[in-house]
């Protein structure tokens, strides 16, 4: 199994980088160059312990459905979702979330297998892995943007 480890530090509170990042509107928001929506299960708001979405996207030259589900949500400390249902043969993303005197740091351990054996090894090392990091960094990106300014209070405060 792969794993990505990304960490990223955001000047904002942690309950709001927390939020941020299990807020299906903003991961929409991220991942608009690949049209990423949510389909079925939780599409508005933010997620919680035992919830689902189904998020449809644009990847790799194809259409693609990817069914997941929070399986373990302590706030403000951590958030996993695990794949239910996609192209993965197993996929779980791990964030962690830890306060520090000026900000938040954000820990992204995403974990995943491919199918195909021999030759989706060799797709991982020469492509996927690089195309799944940026998608992180992108989303991450976005989450400190929002947090870093006002804009997380119209998408937080009702």
């Amino acid at each position: 199994m792969q794993t990505i480890h990304l960490t990223t530090f955001i000047a904002a509170p942690v309950n709001v980088v927390f939020d941020l990042s299990r807020h299906v509107e903003l991961h929409k928001r991220s991942m608009n160059p690949y049209k990423e929506e949510a389909v079925a299960g939780t599409r508005f708001g933010l997620m919680e312990k035992d919830e689902t979405v189904t998020w449809k996207a644009k990847h790799l030259f194809k259409n693609r459905l990817l069914r997941v589900k929070v399986t373990d949500l302590q706030k403000p400390e951590r958030f996993v979702d695990e794949q239910m249902k996609g192209d993965f043969k197993a996929m779980k993303h791990e964030r962690y979330f830890k306060p520090c005197d000026n900000g938040t740091i954000l820990i992204d351990l995403f974990h995943y297998d491919i199918p195909y054996g021999f030759f989706g090894k060799l797709f991982d090392r020469f492509y996927l892995l690089r195309y799944i990091t940026h998608l992180l960094q992108q989303r991450n990106d976005t989450i400190k943007e929002y947090a870093e300014s006002d804009k997380w209070k119209r998408l937080l405060i009702k």
